[in-house]
């Protein structure tokens, strides 16, 4: 049995990864920790480790991990960001991800999160549970005859086109590999900030992508538009997000991610003060939803995600190719 340190372990990995691993000759060690430069030393007797969007896998802790016997990393996950392929690949450990767990899943939790802020559910439901049954300042939006920008169509962003289509919705979208045969309407990035009434970005985080919805770009945006982001935090500059919130100029925001996201979510720190302004700040104004980038979470996608890292190590150490790795030459996210 090959061993394997499984990195900011929950509850609900163990389930799925206990009945995976095994079956793919794999034993786990379960580390609630983050990995980083100082707990990658924890692998030390492991043959690879198993990590999440946010632990770091940079350079510092590729090396300390190789220098303990670490020959690869199991992203469960589908972005690697986080992730430093060149020097991956200088200290001999290979990479690995999932790269379509549960397209359905994230798409229905960006709809969802659009709901909720069009139909504003989520005041109601505070509002009803303390018996104020008023509806004032609870006028919604229909999305029938709106248009919803789609950032990003790969699989994803397809679903989440094909159910604002299903709500009536006129759908643009801009992607640098159109999807022609797919009946949308493809326009430039800049073109579609300017037309949409709701932008949802489903694109991946690389240095092109980095704060996409920035200054300029809110500048561009229809008065009172939506934001939805379930993609990654970085794609939005939070304070330019923050200040057009509170101008009126963003009508309101669903953000599944968040830039500074990794020393927050995944964990309760409702005892600690947080010293983000910028979050706090945005989890202050009534508009804005923020979910702890729970999109991914469903037993579909959580059984998906842990078949799929198995079969990846399975493959490692079987000495298979595998679809899902990852190489030095890989376009290399920020």
């Amino acid at each position: 049995m090959n061993k394997i340190a499984f990195y900011d372990a929950k509850s609900y990995d163990r389930t799925w990864f206990d009945r995976a691993g095994p079956r793919a000759g794999l034993t786990l060690l379960y580390l609630e920790t983050r990995l980083t430069p100082d707990t990658a030393v924890l692998a030390r007797g492991c043959d690879a480790v198993c990590a999440f969007v946010n632990d770091d896998l940079g350079a510092r802790t590729l090396s300390v991990l190789a220098e303990n016997g670490v020959r690869a990393a199991a992203l469960r996950c589908a972005g690697y960001n986080n992730v430093d392929l060149a020097a991956a690949a200088a200290n001999g450990i290979r990479v690995f991800r999932v790269p379509a767990y549960s397209p359905a899943s994230v798409a229905e939790h960006a709809m969802a999160l659009l709901l909720t802020l069009t139909r504003r559910t989520h005041r109601a439901f505070t509002r009803t549970r303390e018996r104020n049954f008023s509806l004032e300042g609870l006028v919604g939006m229909n999305l029938e005859n709106k248009t919803v920008g789609v950032v990003g169509t790969g699989k994803v962003g397809l679903r989440f086109a094909g159910m604002a289509a299903g709500f009536g919705a006129r759908v643009i979208a801009s992607d640098p590999e159109p999807k022609w045969g797919a009946g949308i309407e493809y326009t430039r990035l800049d073109e579609l900030i300017r037309r949409s009434d709701v932008i949802s970005l489903h694109c991946p985080l690389t240095p092109s992508t980095y704060h996409l919805l920035g200054r300029s770009a809110f500048h561009q945006m229809r008065d009172g538009v939506v934001i939805v982001n379930t993609s990654r935090g970085a794609l939005i500059d939070s304070e330019a997000l923050l200040d057009n919130v509170k101008s009126g100029k963003v009508g309101a925001a669903g953000l599944d991610v968040y830039e500074e996201e990794a020393d927050v979510f995944y964990e309760d720190v409702s005892s600690r003060v947080m010293r983000d302004d910028t979050l706090n700040l945005l989890l202050s104004q009534p508009n804005v939803l923020v979910t702890s980038h729970q999109a991914f979470l469903t037993q579909e996608a959580l059984q998906a995600i842990a078949e799929t890292t198995a079969e990846n190590l399975r493959k490692f150490f079987a000495g298979e190719a595998s679809e899902n790795e990852l190489h030095a030459r890989d376009p290399q996210p920020v």
